[in-house]
């Protein structure tokens, strides 16, 4: 007998409609149009694309709906090209994530391979304004919380110090996946109440680390950069990890 194969799952079948918006996306790019560009009357794109006038009318909503497009009304409207920011960018990527069963570990390991080269690329290349930010935020939490309340915003406030490295970063892919990762982070941390109960190890390494690190970064040493991140991230992954463990815990007792 030939062996048992498994058929191919097919993709399901574009509406005509999300066609029509994915042949516009291309047009806008082979044209070189860029965020605030007016794109063609409706008459127009009825002509190019051959399609009706409910067709492109859908498929100027799902533009809009992905954030690719702005429609203005009164003198001077129509349907122009906009640029999705980063903040919705990562709240619809967070959307996906959103019944996914993400463990400290998903994100660590990623922040583990990602953030140490991202500090031993900035070495050196940060000006004096951007290292006080850095230094500004460690502020922060330079003292232990004395509230839960404030045990949870130290730990968001020592996240954000990750989100401004990764501002700097000059590949924005990069830049993006750390920043989306580190709000990830921030939420599950809060949403999971993984800051109860106060950890005074995490505080006080993480604190160090941050420290030092901005030394490296002031010195232009990446390799040093790059170790303190590294054991930055595994210190922080092992205390989360217990953190995580002992949320589970109380869940089960209650």
């Amino acid at each position: 007998m030939p062996p048992a194969t498994t058929p191919k799952r097919r993709e399901p079948k574009r509406s005509r409609p999300a066609q029509v918006a994915e042949a516009i996306k291309s047009w806008v790019v082979e044209q070189g149009l860029t965020a605030g560009d007016r794109l063609p009357g409706e008459a127009e794109l009825m002509a190019r694309f051959g399609m009706a006038k409910g067709t492109i009318r859908e498929a100027m909503r799902i533009l809009e709906a992905q954030g690719l497009i702005k429609t203005r009304t009164g003198p001077g409207g129509g349907n122009f090209v906009h640029e999705v920011s980063r903040a919705r960018a990562k709240a619809l990527l967070g959307n996906y994530f959103y019944f996914k069963d993400l463990t400290i570990g998903d994100i660590y390991r990623l922040r583990l391979a990602l953030e140490p080269e991202l500090a031993a690329s900035l070495a050196g290349t940060l000006d004096e304004d951007t290292l006080a930010r850095l230094e500004e935020n460690i502020s922060e939490y330079a003292e232990p919380s004395q509230t839960l309340e404030e045990e949870a915003a130290q730990h968001v406030a020592s996240l954000r110090f990750h989100a401004l490295l990764a501002e700097q970063s000059d590949n924005p892919l990069l830049g993006f996946i750390i920043d989306f990762m580190v709000n990830l982070l921030s939420d599950l941390t809060v949403h999971r109440h993984l800051y109860e109960p106060p950890n005074a190890e995490l505080w006080r390494r993480g604190t160090d680390y941050q420290t030092r690190l901005v030394m490296a970064l002031r010195a232009g040493d990446a390799g040093a950069a790059r170790a303190i991140m590294t054991a930055h991230m595994e210190t922080a992954w092992g205390l989360m990890r217990g953190q995580e463990v002992r949320m589970m815990q109380r869940f089960i007792k209650e």
